[in-house]
């Protein structure tokens, strides 16, 4: 019997008494599978409920408020019938409900940094029109049997996708942690293997009760960034794929996001990761998958619409280097700095992420001559090397076709800018890294500005503006070389 305490009322959600004692006995009755349904229908009643009808909907500033809910402390006094009635009308309401044409589902458990799980959220319906969302619907399985954590979120959730949730566009999820097989092997995260594994158990639920809600099923982990209109793009591909069987579709080339597979593959990648789930982590599990079901080849959709925020840490012993990573010379410094842009801003993808050292970037589109980007730094630096790149990641599409860096010094005014700016050096390809002279005179630079020197229509990514800053040791250490050479 597992129990979710979401307020002063105690919701009993029936789990199978034998879990399963082991991946290869593991199968999804018809009996088992109906039960947890009615579990998830318990959390999905609640919020349906008591979801809180006031949510800030100002369509061109993406202003996150992270706000709980706050509860009633008066005792519901409905009789358990009266639960039980409702309960089973949802069901059968969720049973008929109409299905969409995409699913895009997500896992998400607590984190010690701190989730994303509500800004991808924001991305995922801002990047989509009001017409591209009746074909969308957003599934959530919140995996972690951490009760605070997850009656906050569904809190959060709650206040600001209350129409989504209403108009059964965003759907939650919870599998209780003793419907899990062998529990007590999984929950912890002591040792890599271990959380993969629950990894893969959780998204084996969240890919069951996808089944029959959509055509094809889209999988994102919960820290993304969208591509603006997603769902046309991916309708786009799929319709011209017709001719052509295939069995993933990826429209990313990180990890196991932004793999689009049709729905009616998704009771044997279920089955599949259930039976393998100790075995390897899930994005090399996922072209396992694909090869069983003979596809050979991977198929990459361009441009890749996904995108991660930030990079959470990977469980295949890299942790070891990351102290050498934070040191390494060849990775950026992006002293602490203001982004200003005259461009257009998309909703989705603001210019400060060009600045950021993870994997978002800035999206605008139809710039003009004259056009800027400019990171105004908050104290004056000493730059070794400078790196711009737009365009996307692989192919090049959407890359700033003519422009330049400039350097700037002077800064004035409230709120600051550079009085004089100097040539860097011109975009190659959408691209530029250059390392910045005289670096021994000492030329501390405050700004750093990214200029269209023509007209471009269409859309523009600048991915990244990267800085190295020199060092006090460094700069001893360049000395000392430029005097033993003389």
């Amino acid at each position: 019997m597992g129990k979710l305490n979401l307020q002063k009322d105690t919701y009993n959600v029936k789990i199978a008494k034998d879990p399963y004692p082991d991946a290869d006995t593991m199968r999804c009755s018809p009996r088992r599978c109906f039960i947890t349904s009615v579990g998830i229908a318990f959390l999905w009643l609640f919020i349906t409920l008591k979801v809180p009808r006031d949510m800030e909907d100002d369509q061109n500033v993406m202003a996150i408020k992270v706000q709980v809910a706050s509860f009633s402390s008066s005792r519901d006094k409905r009789a358990p019938e009266d639960w039980q009635n409702l309960t089973l009308k949802y069901i059968r309401k969720v049973q008929q409900r109409r299905k969409t044409w995409l699913t895009v589902g997500i896992s998400s458990v607590s984190r010690p940094e701190g989730s994303n799980l509500l800004y991808t959220l924001d991305s995922l319906f801002r990047a989509s029109s009001k017409a591209e969302q009746k074909h969308l619907t957003v599934l959530i399985h919140l995996a972690d049997s951490d009760l605070n954590w997850l009656r906050e979120t569904v809190a959060r959730i709650s206040s600001l996708f209350s129409p989504q949730i209403l108009a059964g566009q965003l759907l939650l999820i919870h599998a209780p942690s003793d419907a899990y097989p062998l529990a007590d092997g999984i929950r912890d995260n002591a040792y890599p293997g271990e959380f993969y594994a629950k990894q893969n158990v959780d998204h084996a639920f969240l890919i069951s009760y996808a089944t029959n809600l959509s055509d094809y099923f889209l999988l994102i982990d919960d820290n993304v960034f969208c591509g603006p209109n997603f769902v046309s793009h991916i309708q786009s591909k799929v319709t011209n794929m017709n001719s052509n069987s295939w069995v993933l579709l990826e429209f990313s080339n990180m990890g196991f996001l932004g793999k689009l597979f049709h729905s009616r593959d998704l009771t044997l990648l279920a089955h599949f990761l259930l039976l393998f789930y100790k075995e390897k982590p899930l994005d090399r599990l996922i072209p396992h998958f694909r090869t069983i079901l003979v596809q050979e080849n991977p198929i990459l959709c361009r441009p890749f619409l996904f995108y991660h925020r930030v990079s959470y840490p990977t469980f295949d012993g890299s942790q070891k280097n990351s102290a050498v990573k934070k040191t390494d010379s060849y990775s950026p410094d992006n002293p602490p700095g203001t982004v200003f842009t005259d461009m257009k801003v998309f909703d989705v993808h603001f210019p400060w992420e060009a600045y950021t050292l993870d994997e978002s970037f800035f999206w605008t589109y139809n710039v003009s001559v004259g056009s800027h980007l400019t990171v105004i730094l908050s104290h004056p630096v000493n730059l070794r090397r400078v790196q711009v790149m737009t365009g996307s990641m692989v192919e090049g599409e959407y890359a700033l076709a003519k422009g330049q860096v400039e350097l700037g010094y002077n800064p004035e005014g409230m709120p600051q800018y550079c009085t004089t700016f100097t040539l860097l050096g011109r975009l190659l390809e959408g691209q530029l890294d250059q390392d910045v002279f005289p670096r021994s005179m000492g030329h501390d630079v405050s700004c750093v500005r990214l200029v269209v020197k023509a007209n471009q229509v269409g859309g523009l990514m600048i991915r990244h503006i990267s800085l190295w800053e020199e060092k006090a040791k460094e700069k001893e250490a360049a000395f000392e070389d430029e005097s033993a050479q003389v």
